[in-house]
């Protein structure tokens, strides 16, 4: 097969929950949004685009011998009202932790995420307008743990 081609699998568990299966057997569980278990495809969607911004952000940082400790980003997105209810906007929220982080470096970093290397930003960038902001938290006595998600 095409090497430009990516399979996973998607087995109906009952009601509205799905698992959803990639060749590495890794998985996720897939709910309608008011389901009480599972991420809804639309929430995947930003799970996608925050792992996919957040991977480049921190390959760059770390080719740039930035001092991150801990990183964290958010999404959230408003859908149109009417069907297919499409991401019309995208908010992105980088949090970052570390000594001596340098706004122009986190800076550069995000912009080549978002222009050139994240696939999943340029694809949901031609429905929905994407914004981004950052803040850099040197206190490490304020890490990220299992925080409640704002907004």
């Amino acid at each position: 097969m095409d090497e430009t081609w990516t399979s996973v699998e998607v087995v109906w568990k009952g009601s509205m929950t799905f698992q959803g299966k990639n060749k590495k057997n890794s998985t996720v569980t897939l709910g309608a949004a008011a389901s009480p278990e599972g991420i809804s495809p639309m929430e995947l969607l930003l799970i996608g685009l925050a792992g996919c911004s957040g991977m480049d952000i921190v390959s760059i940082l770390e080719k740039k011998q930035a001092n991150l400790d801990a990183f964290q980003v958010y999404t959230r997105g408003s859908r149109a009202k009417e069907h297919p209810r499409v991401y019309e906007e995208i908010e992105i929220t980088y949090l970052l932790w570390g000594k001596n982080l340098a706004s122009q470096d986190i800076e550069q970093a995000i912009r080549l995420s978002e222009e050139k290397y994240c696939s999943a930003s340029a694809m949901l960038g031609k429905t929905a307008k994407i914004t981004s902001s950052y803040k850099i938290n040197p206190n490490l006595h304020e890490l990220p743990g299992e925080q409640e998600i704002p907004g």
